[in-house]
């Protein structure tokens, strides 16, 4: 068990912090110079971070992170580092896909603190949550077909919130949304100034930390079985689909055009 206020490692570039206080597990990106991005490295520490939660039987775990953005997303300098690519991103989207079945499957309601940007896989990771709160600074895209890419960490799952065909609005043409249009849509919970974000954080955890746990967290199954039964299920599918995308040619060359900073020319199946 994980006493009051202490750190998961002492290692200050650790990609992921730790810590236990006030009754709740606070989780938070610490890559901020990287934005957050999601590597093997990362989607690990991630994981133990968990782990560290359900260990301390956290009734509450808050998701946040450091910097500008919550999460750019997949780690795309290290897909083009990978000797085989699609395999690289089959296992990060596996690693992804074992924390987000865990976050939703957790015994704790999971609140994910957005500011700045939650892009690609950032995106799905803070729909994970059971709550989502936001600054009005927050920005939400995916992106994925931007670069040849198909959807993975469970955006298939946002056709449960959001609606079919907004979800497909989201993953085929890439619009940015503002945190109050994530509102208006059913993904954000509630909005803040971004100067108000934390009181509004410690408002919500005090509140559900003083309820009843059990009430809760049987809430939070019989939502989650009615609306997703089986997510799991479709975070495979996702997976196996981006590890195709990723041995294409539209997929190597948008990984390749956007470290380049350039436009992508998709050769197709030509």
């Amino acid at each position: 068990m994980g006493g009051e206020g202490e750190n998961m490692t002492e290692d200050a570039k650790d990609p992921v912090t730790y810590e236990f206080r006030d009754g709740a597990a606070w989780i938070t990106l610490a890559d901020a110079e990287h934005g957050n991005a999601l590597n093997e490295v990362g989607a690990a520490a991630l994981w133990r971070a968990i782990q560290r939660a359900r260990a301390d039987r956290a009734p509450v775990v808050v998701l946040s992170a450091e910097g500008r953005f919550f999460s750019v997303g997949g780690d795309l300098a290290s897909f083009a580092a990978a000797d085989d690519v699609s395999a690289y991103i089959d296992d990060l989207a596996d690693a992804l896909h074992r924390i987000v079945s865990e976050l939703m499957r957790l015994d704790a309601v999971v609140i994910s603190v957005v500011r700045g940007t939650a892009a690609g896989a950032g995106f799905p990771l803070a729909a994970a949550a059971d709550l989502v709160l936001a600054a009005r600074s927050a920005r939400f895209t995916l992106g994925y077909t931007k670069v040849g890419l198909t959807v993975d960490g469970g955006t298939s799952l946002l056709s449960a919130t959001l609606g079919l065909h907004h979800a497909l609005h989201l993953a085929l043409l890439n619009p940015v949304l503002s945190a109050e249009e994530a509102h208006r849509a059913g993904l954000v919970a509630q909005v803040h100034d971004d100067d108000e974000l934390d009181a509004a954080v410690d408002r919500v955890v005090a509140q559900l930390v003083t309820g009843s746990h059990a009430a809760q967290v049987t809430v939070k199954r019989l939502l989650r079985g009615a609306a997703t039964p089986a997510p799991e299920t479709a975070l495979r599918r996702e997976a196996l689909a981006i590890r195709e995308a990723a041995a294409r040619p539209d997929g190597q060359e948008g990984v390749r055009a956007f470290l380049e900073k350039r436009t992508p020319v998709f050769p197709g199946d030509r």
